[in-house]
């Protein structure tokens, strides 16, 4: 009889896998969900649809024109956008969580989206840059603030721990006082744009925003994977992992790049969108009960996460249709103060 947790093994080739059904359970239901709140998405706005004539119009079966120009050329763009930066998010948790061994290891809490603002707030006040601008300035800025704490957390070659979350923080807290006195000092329809940008939004998102966090998604995920099982190894030690044939530094660096790519896409597509990077993995790893690095189950769980956080966005009484950015905000704080409440050794 298979014991709770135990691992079933997959080889296709030359390629094995190892899956916990638990996890594949969870990651199905995830998935399940995932689809019924885009359906739902998709038939939200000023023209309400059913899930049936949504459905019959992604298929061309609707028989609605004005319905599948709406859909395909408004909604879905948005919909893709969404779950491509929830999963982004989660997954980057997932890596900067298992790297730091603290629960509050998210890139939102160690400062990494206030520095992606601090290069699209320049932007948008000193060159009143668009859209791609920002994107651009939003990727490098972010890029550029980790390296900074990645160099000042570096301790006898090491970086990681509490110290990497600490450091984090306070570069965060530096970098945020620069934003506010850049949006003081600057003029107020820079500052109204800046801080539309800043609250997170996936309004007027279009195909031309898909695609670059679509490659990058793409081109970073097989790096993850590929280093998954020697970052699950580093959460016991680096002296235990180095005995099972790990380089720990060399694998730390690799994935704290790669989760720097996945949150600068993310941010660089929808703005700093706040917690969904550090309730996603926590969340999937609880549901899943699995020692394992939650890459899989850790992204689907961002994607589910920032989905609901839209649809609830888009539902809010009075026809309030809030940035998505403020209800991740509110909800990631409420689970935040309750992760505080719970666990004392954070």
């Amino acid at each position: 009889m298979r014991q709770p947790g135990s691992l079933i093994g997959l080889r296709i080739g030359g390629l094995s896998l190892r899956l916990r059904p638990r996890a594949v359970v969870v990651c199905g239901a995830l998935t399940l969900i995932g689809l019924m709140l885009g359906i739902l998405l998709l038939g939200t706005g000023t023209l309400h649809l059913t899930p049936s004539e949504v459905i019959g119009s992604l298929f061309g079966a609707g028989g609605n024109p004005t319905a599948e120009r709406i859909i395909l050329r408004i909604r879905l763009p948005r919909l893709v956008t969404a779950a491509l930066v929830g999963a982004a998010l989660g997954m980057a948790g997932a890596i900067f969580q298992s790297l730091s061994r603290n629960a509050l290891g998210s890139p939102d809490i160690i400062g990494f989206t206030t520095g992606a603002a601090t290069g699209a707030i320049l932007q948008i006040m000193l060159f009143d840059a668009g859209p791609l601008g920002v994107s651009l300035a939003a990727f490098a800025s972010c890029v550029a603030t980790a390296v900074a704490v990645l160099m000042l957390s570096m301790k006898n070659g090491a970086t990681g721990g509490y110290r990497l979350v600490l450091i984090g923080v306070g570069v965060g807290a530096i970098l945020s006082g620069i934003n506010t006195i850049l949006l003081v000092k600057g003029g107020l329809d820079q500052a109204a744009a800046a801080q539309l940008w800043l609250a997170g939004s996936l309004n007027t998102r279009t195909w031309a925003h898909v695609i670059p966090v679509a490659l990058g998604f793409a081109a970073i995920v097989p790096v993850v994977v590929l280093n998954a099982r020697q970052t699950t190894l580093l959460e016991m030690s680096d002296d235990t992992a180095s005995q099972l044939g790990v380089t720990p530094e060399r694998t730390r660096l690799t994935m704290v790049l790669a989760a720097v790519g996945l949150t600068a896409i993310a941010t660089a597509a929808a703005g700093p969108i706040a917690f969904v990077a550090l309730a996603g993995p926590q969340l999937a790893r609880r549901l899943t009960s699995s020692p394992d690095l939650p890459l899989m189950s850790g992204a689907l769980m961002g994607t589910v996460l920032l989905l609901l956080a839209d649809l609830v966005s888009q539902r809010t009484p009075f026809h309030v249709n809030m940035p998505v950015g403020l209800t991740t905000g509110m909800l990631g704080g409420l689970y935040l103060l309750w992760l505080l409440k719970r666990k004392r050794t954070i």
